[in-house]
């Protein structure tokens, strides 16, 4: 998509959000303490149904004019405005296979609201080929939204039956339990809920599951 095209495309798209507009809905994240440079208030489905407009639109591209897919081209210019809609949507668009980890780690490095940090662990860092490799990076970070990720991610792979290795799996329980202890609640519950996860995908990670929130249950209880 050449750069004429594709600023075009992303004013439409962003004009697009004012139908969506839920005043109520950003006004709620306000109360909450979420600072948008701008929100709408579009709800997730709507977003989730303008992405799938937009993924039926370029279903079949005309010959590439760069090395990516027109898709990865909009998820690239929208995840640059600073717009709730823009951040949500590009996680939604983006192609897994073509978002390179260099790219990855630039998008990490820009969340900074916990909403984006989660849309994109669901929406694109679960299913990226990488996926695996950056949830073990992320859960050993000082920084919340990276262990949030982290884990959230990690919990999405267990679920779909992914087995850790040995040094996967006393990574996973060491990090586990540090966050559990951690300071930010966001990640104790993402943390929990990883924990959760790995303890279903078979008897023996049950057992290991039970021994860390045993260990950490005064914890748990008092937080």
């Amino acid at each position: 998509m050449d750069e004429n095209t594709l600023h075009s495309k992303v004013k439409e798209i962003k004009q697009s959000f004012r139908l969506m507009m839920d005043g109520a809905v950003a006004q709620s994240m306000r109360d909450k303490g979420v600072s948008y440079h701008l929100n709408w208030g579009a709800t997730l489905p709507r977003l989730k149904a303008k992405a799938e407009e937009l993924k039926a639109e370029y279903a079949n591209p005309l010959p590439l004019t760069s090395d990516h897919s027109p898709l990865y081209d909009l998820a690239i210019d929208l995840w640059k405005e600073n717009v709730r809609e823009c951040k949500i949507l590009a996680t939604m668009l983006m192609p897994p296979d073509e978002m390179l980890p260099g790219v990855c780690d630039v998008w990490m490095e820009q969340i900074t609201e916990q909403e984006i940090a989660e849309q994109a662990a669901f929406n694109l860092w679960q299913h990226l080929p990488y996926a695996p490799v950056k949830a073990y990076e992320w859960i050993a970070s000082d920084k919340e939204y990276y262990q949030l990720c982290g884990f959230h991610v990690l919990s999405r792979l267990f679920m779909n039956g992914q087995e850790p290795n040995e040094r996967g799996i006393n990574e996973f329980l060491d990090q586990a339990a540090a966050a559990l202890q951690g300071p930010f609640w966001s990640v104790r519950k993402a943390a929990l809920q990883s924990v959760n996860h790995f303890s279903e995908l078979g008897l023996v990670y049950e057992r290991m599951a039970h021994s860390v929130l045993r260990t950490n249950s005064c914890y748990l209880e008092n937080h």
